[in-house]
């Protein structure tokens, strides 16, 4: 692995696992103390297993992962998802078909009152753009507005790391932009992490991301967007004739 930058702050999550699926080897091992870090590599390179992992919902063949220094998975040890205080918001949402929208949202904040609840949930879909779809169900959304419900019912409890593998599919691009913005500079004020898969090299450079760059279940790379990023963004310019 080539360690292209470190960061000065404080490490949050410490991961290092080894798993098999299919003709994929997964064997990484990183730490992670940037609020906002992306996940980049091709189709089939293990990013998605990766957030599964950490989320709770594969249990690798062995490896530890902790969270602001709490064990959720060693050997002796395994926390269920429900219990590990992380979001996970992936590429195709699935939301309860039987509530509406802000059921669907408010479904986790079983700890709340009524009253509470309807302030957290209006203000989880006032951040996504969201308001006017409250009463509607899911089979009345389209895919986009399926993805920010899923993204406003993962904030709501206020978890205290979030998994994104792909969540802006399915929005036009104005509206993309819109909702990265007003989403890091939510997770920066409380201060809460962000692991985010993507193959969009503009979108690590507009967070100012670290990155893990992985390849065939390996880190090749790990490190500051601007360093490790440096020759794709290059690339990418010089195809828009930018430059």
């Amino acid at each position: 692995m080539n360690e292209a930058g470190s960061s000065t702050a404080r490490e949050y999550m410490r991961v290092a696992i080894e798993h098999t699926l299919g003709d994929l080897s997964l064997r990484v091992s990183f730490a992670l103390s940037a609020p906002w870090t992306v996940l980049f590599g091709p189709s089939g390179a293990g990013k998605t297993s990766i957030l599964r992992i950490l989320g709770g919902l594969i249990r690798p063949v062995s490896g530890r992962v902790a969270l602001d220094g709490r064990t959720l998975l060693d050997t002796a040890t395994w926390v269920p998802p429900a219990e590990r205080a992380i979001g996970f918001v992936t590429q195709r949402p699935t939301l309860f078909p039987h509530m509406d929208v802000a059921a669907n949202v408010g479904f986790g904040l079983s700890g709340l009152s009524r009253l509470l609840t309807r302030e957290r949930v209006a203000q989880m879909l006032q951040l996504f753009h969201a308001e006017h779809l409250s009463t509607r169900m899911p089979a009345a959304l389209s895919g986009g507005e399926k993805q920010r419900v899923a993204l406003a019912r993962a904030l709501a409890p206020e978890p205290r790391m979030l998994l994104l593998d792909e969540p802006f599919t399915g929005m036009d691009a104005d509206l993309k932009v819109s909702i990265l913005e007003q989403l890091t500079a939510w997770l920066a004020e409380r201060k809460v992490p962000a692991l985010y898969v993507s193959h969009d090299v503009a979108e690590a450079f507009q967070t100012a991301a670290d990155v893990i760059v992985i390849d065939r279940g390996q880190i090749e790379a790990h490190g500051p967007a601007q360093l490790v990023l440096a020759s794709r963004r290059e690339q990418l310019l010089r195809q828009l004739g930018v430059g």
